[in-house]
């Protein structure tokens, strides 16, 4: 781990088979797990916990103050999960007095130039294509996929398995299970392949099929779609994430795609 050409504060917390790159700074206050590799010209500042296995790229600065002018300089803590890799000029900021800390869940893939700002909490297993920007608050849920160039409006949340194409502007909450794509950001179906490579059975995937024909084409709003769907649907673990999901949306959740450009489903 002794790397001459980095800079490596002493009271930063690394373990002992951590690979450090020439060129990178490792501020106070800093933790990294067994096995991780930190590439050269990485910037790691102060409250970065940074997990085990991970891969930082070169260029990538985590842990950075948040771009909040509401930032009072409060002891935030950006986090990492295990097996996570984070590729060139990410930047991931820690977070402010609202969650007091940013997390990256484990076994994640953050493309090259993607922003992670403060307060956002991303799941495990999820994709996030390059230059992705994130903004503050966002959450983000298990196995969900970002499209490369998409932008996130803050507060926004995105549910577990969700699949967003490339070039979005997502200005609502997308629910789970779901691909949206087209702008203004509509549902296009349910995300069946990503389902089955996850194990869902044939049978699982037809009711969530059905529940959404019911909460997106059936031409009801979402109260009344998510009292049918409570209605005729038995619950599941999935029928009850997704009425969870929308009834507790804070920003209102993306429409059915509707060809004159004014969507269905609300």
């Amino acid at each position: 781990m002794n790397q001459p050409l980095a800079y490596i504060h002493p009271e930063a917390i690394i373990a002992q088979n951590v690979v450090v790159e020439p060129f990178t700074t490792i501020d106070k206050d800093v933790e990294i797990g067994e096995g991780t590799w930190i590439g050269p010209n990485v910037t790691i500042m102060a409250g970065a916990r940074i997990g085990k296995n991970c891969k930082i790229f070169p260029g990538a600065v985590i842990s950075a103050m948040p771009q909040d002018l509401k930032f009072a300089g409060e002891k935030t803590t950006a986090h990492i999960g295990d097996n996570t890799v984070i590729r060139e000029c990410v930047t991931i900021n820690r977070g402010t007095v609202d969650k007091l800390k940013t997390v990256v869940g484990a076994n994640c893939l953050i493309m090259a130039y993607v922003h992670v700002a403060h307060d956002c909490v991303i799941g495990n297993n999820c994709i996030l294509a390059n230059t992705v920007q994130v903004a503050g608050h966002v959450e983000i849920g298990d196995y969900a996929i970002i499209g490369g160039s998409s932008s996130i409006h803050q507060f926004v949340h995105i549910g577990a398995h969700a699949m967003i194409s490339g070039g979005s502007l997502i200005r609502k909450d997308v629910p789970p299970f779901v691909k949206a794509g087209r702008e203004p950001l509509s549902y296009a179906g349910i995300n069946s392949i990503g389902l089955r490579r996850r194990g869902f059975s044939d049978q699982k995937i037809a009711e969530i099929q059905q529940l959404y024909r019911l909460l997106f084409l059936s031409g009801l709003n979402n109260n009344a779609a998510l009292d049918q769907i409570e209605l005729e649907l038995a619950p599941s673990p999935e029928r009850d994430e997704v009425v969870n999901f929308i009834r507790n949306s804070g920003r209102g959740v993306i429409k059915g795609y509707s060809r004159n450009g004014n969507g269905s489903g609300e």
